[in-house]
């Protein structure tokens, strides 16, 4: 599908969100300007080959020097440069701390997402891994960090791309402007895997959102039978449930996977036999991928641990 890559959900051209736009709009005129260089060097070449003139005097050879050579793209590399400058505070906005109606935290690991959703305090409210879910119309503060190598976060519909540092902390505002799903690849080259390292964005409106949030907010733990052979076959020494036993700190908390869209940070569709295949074998899913291979789980305990997963909502 030659046409698979002009999708609105990772196209620049399809802003969703404020600092998007501003950088559509610095795109447009940036290649506006430059095709209007383009047409004028080439119409400039079409006359002079096919123009029956004599030779120019000295003195206007001079004249279209200065004018054409030096005036006109002068005059046009400034204009285009003052429109970058007087656009960068809305392609990079920064907000006062107190401004930001949310807060995430978002550390790249190889191969996946950990994003932390904030309290009012700075402290973890409750964590999940891979999708992030936004509100519409609403300024949020991003802490870009990285756990081994450097990573790059962008969500190309909602802002500009940043780089996630070891031992560095980054911070990228951004504010969706429309309900949808948008993807972001990691834009830097971070392993084996670094391809298969994608992130979705959910952008829902308000009320929406207050409801999502709130439903992760308060979850408790539920007994169920399943989740014996979850802990049982050791998946709780590197994940999380939140309300149960498992609080495995290494590996992406697990607390509603069955909403989710993706296994393996995008590699995969959220399905059972997907799930299955990446639990068996996750290194012929996501090359390099931390989690070991599991091929010893009997089927009947597997179809148990993948149907406790599902019902994580």
């Amino acid at each position: 599908m030659p046409l698979a890559s002009c999708g609105d959900w990772q196209s620049t051209f399809a802003a969703a969100g404020r600092e998007a736009s501003a950088i559509e709009s610095l795109i447009t005129v940036t290649v506006v300007g430059a095709a209007f260089v383009w047409l004028v060097v080439i119409s400039l070449l079409i006359y002079a080959g096919r123009a029956r003139r004599g030779q120019l005097s000295q003195e206007q050879a001079q004249r279209f020097i200065t004018w054409g050579g030096v005036v006109a793209p002068t005059a046009v590399l400034f204009a285009l440069l003052s429109y970058a400058v007087w656009s960068m505070p809305a392609t990079r906005p920064w907000f006062d701390r107190q401004q930001a109606d949310l807060a995430i935290e978002v550390t790249g690991e190889q191969f996946w997402w950990r994003i932390r959703y904030l309290d009012k305090s700075g402290g973890i409210a409750f964590e999940t891994a891979n999708e992030l879910t936004l509100p519409v119309d609403r300024r949020i503060r991003i802490s870009l960090k990285a756990h081994d190598v450097i990573h790059s976060f962008w969500i190309p519909a909602l802002a500009g791309k940043m780089d996630m540092l070891p031992g560095r902390t980054n911070t990228l505002w951004l504010e969706p402007t429309r309900i949808g799903s948008y993807r972001g690849p990691c834009a830097e080259f971070c392993g084996t895997s670094h391809a298969l390292m994608n992130l979705t964005a959910d952008v829902l409106s308000a009320e929406d959102f207050q409801t999502w949030q709130q439903s992760r907010a308060k979850r408790r733990s539920t007994s169920n039978h399943a989740a014996n052979a979850f802990l049982v076959h050791g998946c709780s020494a590197c994940h999380a449930l939140d309300g149960t036993q498992a609080q495995g700190l290494t590996g992406p908390n697990l607390t509603g996977f069955g909403q989710r869209k993706h296994v393996g940070a995008g590699a995969l569709a959220n399905t059972p036999e997907n799930l299955a295949r990446f639990i068996r074998d996750p290194s012929s899913v996501k090359p390099g991928a931390q989690m070991p291979a599991f091929p010893m789980i009997p089927q009947d305990e597997l179809n148990e641990i993948i149907d406790y997963l599902a019902g994580e909502t």
